[in-house]
């Protein structure tokens, strides 16, 4: 079996945790992926630029950030394995992305054309189950929670929420970055990270 091969048996075993699709769903699909390695610090998606594609991860980490025009940047997400990253907004609105997303570690992944995705998604119902599932489940419950947390939680309870929502992601993400999601400075997450060791269980 190819890598290839390999690659989009994972994908569909992943989709199909959100909806079973038909076999000849499936087949229709398969020729609008393709495999890609990402190095590390590479970009994928880059602001500025009209993304086509968008992708799954099937190893490796990605952040999504923004920056002010003092350079400054802002990590809006991180997207590891088994995840789908992509400038959704910039793709339904065939406009340019305002957002970067790089690679923070060497990756692969399957990038989909998503014109043709979109194309049978109207004619394939099972994978338009999919995505609604699929958005229900990433964009809409889960998201909420975050953006609350954010606003109403000061920043020892919003990190909290963030190990509890990527426990997996905590030693992969530089601390740097991780704090430039939470909105403090590197600084004010390491004191937070050492109180926490410090209290007793």
């Amino acid at each position: 079996m190819t890598e290839f091969e390999q690659g989009m048996l994972t994908l569909r075993a992943c989709m199909e945790t959100y909806h079973p699709l038909e076999e000849s769903t499936w087949q229709a699909l398969k020729p609008l992926c393709h495999l890609k390695h990402i190095h590390s610090g590479s970009e994928l998606y880059g602001a500025g630029k009209q993304p086509e594609t968008f992708a799954f991860v099937l190893k490796g980490l990605f952040r999504v950030f923004i920056s002010d025009e003092n350079g400054n940047e802002y990590n809006k997400n991180f997207f590891d394995e088994h995840q789908f990253p992509g400038s959704m907004a910039a793709l339904l609105t065939n406009t340019p992305s305002k957002f970067t997303i790089e690679a923070l570690e060497e990756s692969d992944i399957i990038e989909i054309e998503f014109n043709r995705f979109r194309q049978l998604l109207n004619t394939s119902h099972d994978l338009a189950l999919f995505q609604i599932h699929y958005l229900e489940r990433n964009w809409l419950l889960a998201k909420e929670p975050r953006e609350v947390a954010f606003v109403q939680a000061d920043a020892a309870h919003r990190y909290q929420q963030f190990k509890a929502e990527f426990p997996n992601l905590i030693d992969r993400i530089p601390q740097y970055h991780i704090a430039s999601h939470l909105g403090i400075t590197p600084t004010q997450l390491s004191r937070i990270r050492k109180k926490a060791q410090n209290q007793p269980m």
